[in-house]
């Protein structure tokens, strides 16, 4: 995965600022590179780097391998007791030595995956004031709105910070509002971006605009760290996210910026209004969408279906529905040259009250309307469920968002494969308890001709004697290589069409395409060669319509992939080379990011 202590800088791309080759400059010593979990060996420093960096005295004397380390902090984390217990152990482990944290990770992938990001994370932020120890992240409220600008310009310089990713807090993993707590999932994102996509982790912000809260348990509660107040909306909402925006923009210039679990009625007009002007991305309303387009991609290269004569139908039309339908719509648009009006007729979307309607449209959001059809076409027609939709629209596709358990029902599944040879049907509710119909049911009343991706893992499926593998719609094998994308292109916007050459090349990595498995999403534990090409992809496409800003950006694939590969971050340890303080930028004197040594030793007791 990774070479061992490169100490020769690449010779081609060694130059680059993020070049992951050689050694790591830093003007720290004796504690306070201690301090600095980015610079931090623990027992791991050579005997030069304790002779160097004044660490005799500070570390026991019998010198290890990173390995070594691993094998002792994973006895560690065996022995909590329970899910939380190891998320919150991880936690300090990262504000000590960040190295570690992720070769831990990295070590023990699909077994540590759900205890650092959900379902546990959404346990530990639901708990954040309880188990809070110390500030990691930027807290702005809406309360001290004046002072944005200024909160912000303290995690470095300019050319200091590549991603930002922030939430207010309002619709958290399922589990609704929780105010300040949201702190944690934009760490939690950002820890995904360098384990699947090795951006730099001492190059990142996490954010939570606190806004307030309509979570009752936590107004009521004592310890909550958050504005005790209900949740702001309207003007002086809408004022505090662009005042965060203009100083984000403006003091971090070649940041991309990640909005994550914003409300359904924010979260899409937040990333409308933004789009046109910034590089920016929101995992709810396109990662999820992304995702569920590469399997419907790979399944149409198995079926033979073609995009101009495609029938969508999504059932459950919030913000993850919608989302996927807008990226539908734009590879329809991609694909046969049609407009996106024309590209949306040929998506159905029900909810609650059965078929999006125009007549209805006072109680439809903004991204709901835009898929509203016009009543004349349902005169005299059924559209109050599923099955009648079904039973008109003849869909090649269908879709689960709705959370509504077994909504997919043996009627439902057997008109869909009464009209089309391979359905490709992707119950994508989660958890598990909520998915839309089980991969085991969908074969059997199919004969075994349906294409199917879900929102949870689930076991293989045996028809007919032979083992079919369920591709899970996982964003984390999506969005990370998206980001990478735009942090090495400097892309000043992210834009549909480079969206859609993401997912082109991750519906290129699908197993079922490659006689490498019945899959059609590849595993995320192949998730990092898929974000290089991911990356690959939305790069030459930036490039291409003149949207990068970086420059000598190479043209040839195989050299674009060695750029890409020397500036992913890598869960190694880096020889180090002191240098003085009038030499050392943000990063080298420890100043720079969240891991910052100096500002962490301001917060030891929390």
């Amino acid at each position: 995965m990774s070479s061992h202590g490169k100490q020769q800088k690449n010779k081609r791309f060694g130059h680059l600022t993020l070049s992951t080759s050689g050694p790591q400059e830093t003007s720290l010593t004796g504690n306070a590179l201690l301090r600095t979990p980015y610079f931090n060996k623990g027992s791991a420093f050579t005997k030069e780097e304790r002779d160097t960096f004044k660490l005799h005295g500070l570390l026991p004397a019998n010198i290890q391998t990173l390995d070594e380390q691993v094998k002792r902090a994973y006895a560690q984390y065996s022995s909590r007791p329970n899910n939380l217990a190891k998320n919150i152990f991880m936690t300090s482990l990262k504000e000590q030595n960040e190295v570690l944290y992720y070769r831990l990770i990295l070590d023990h992938l699909t077994e540590m995956f759900p205890v650092i990001y959900t379902p546990t994370e959404g346990e530990a932020i639901a708990d954040y004031s309880k188990i809070f120890r110390r500030p990691e992240g930027c807290f702005l409220n809406i309360e001290d709105s004046d002072r944005v600008a200024d909160d912000i310009k303290q995690w470095g310089n300019a050319e200091d910070i590549d991603l930002i990713v922030v939430s207010d807090g309002q619709q958290i993993l399922g589990i609704g509002d929780q105010g300040v707590g949201a702190i944690l999932i934009s760490i939690a994102k950002l820890v995904i971006y360098t384990l699947c996509a090795g951006i730099h982790p001492a190059r990142t912000l996490p954010v939570v605009l606190d806004c307030g809260t309509d979570n009752k348990e936590l107004l009521n509660d004592e310890l909550y760290l958050g504005i005790r107040k209900e949740r702001v909306y309207g003007e002086k909402y809408e004022k505090f996210i662009d005042k965060f925006v203009q100083a984000a923009r403006k003091h971090y210039p070649r940041a991309y910026i990640h909005f994550e679990d914003f409300g359904l009625n924010n979260a899409r007009r937040i990333l409308d209004k933004y789009t046109p002007e910034i590089a920016c991305f929101n995992d709810d309303v396109q990662g999820t969408g992304c995702v569920t387009l590469a399997a419907v991609m790979a399944a149409f290269k198995v079926n033979g279906i073609t995009w101009d004569e495609a029938r969508f139908v999504m059932f459950g039309s919030g913000s993850a529905g919608t989302g996927i339908a807008d990226q539908i719509k734009d590879a329809i648009t991609q694909n046969t040259g049609i407009s996106k009006e024309e590209a949306g007729r040929q998506i159905w979307c029900v909810d609650k009250p059965g078929l999006l309607l125009q007549g209805k449209k006072n109680q439809l959001t903004s991204a709901q309307i835009r898929y509203a059809r016009d009543d004349k076409e349902w005169e005299g027609k059924e559209h109050g469920d599923l099955l009648s939709v079904v039973k008109e629209v003849k869909p090649h596709v269908l879709i689960g968002t709705s959370t509504k358990p077994g909504a997919f029902t043996e009627d439902v599944v057997r008109e869909m494969a009464k009209h089309v040879d391979r359905p490709v049907i992707f119950p994508l509710s989660n958890p598990t308890k909520l998915h839309e119909a089980k991969p085991q049911d969908l074969y059997n009343w199919t004969d075994g001709k349906v294409l199917v991706a879900t929102g949870s893992p689930f076991p293989p499926v045996k028809y007919n004697g032979k083992d079919y593998d369920i591709s899970e719609c996982n964003n984390s094998v999506t969005f990370p290589g998206i980001g990478l994308g735009a942090v090495l292109s400097r892309t000043r916007l992210m834009t549909p069409a480079l969206l859609v050459a993401a997912i082109q090349a991750l519906a290129f990595a699908a197993p079922v395409l490659s006689d490498s498995g019945t899959g059609l999403l590849p595993d995320v534990e192949d998730v990092r060669e898929i974000s290089v090409q991911i990356a690959k992809n939305v790069i030459k496409k930036a490039v291409e319509d003149g949207l990068a800003q970086e420059k000598d950006i190479p043209t040839n694939d195989a050299d674009l992939e060695e750029w890409i590969r020397e500036q992913m971050w890598e869960a190694e340890y880096r020889p180090l080379k002191l240098v003085g303080e009038h030499e050392a930028n943000a990063h080298a004197s420890g100043k720079a990011g969240t891991a910052s040594g100096q500002r962490k030793a301001k917060f030891e007791h929390g």
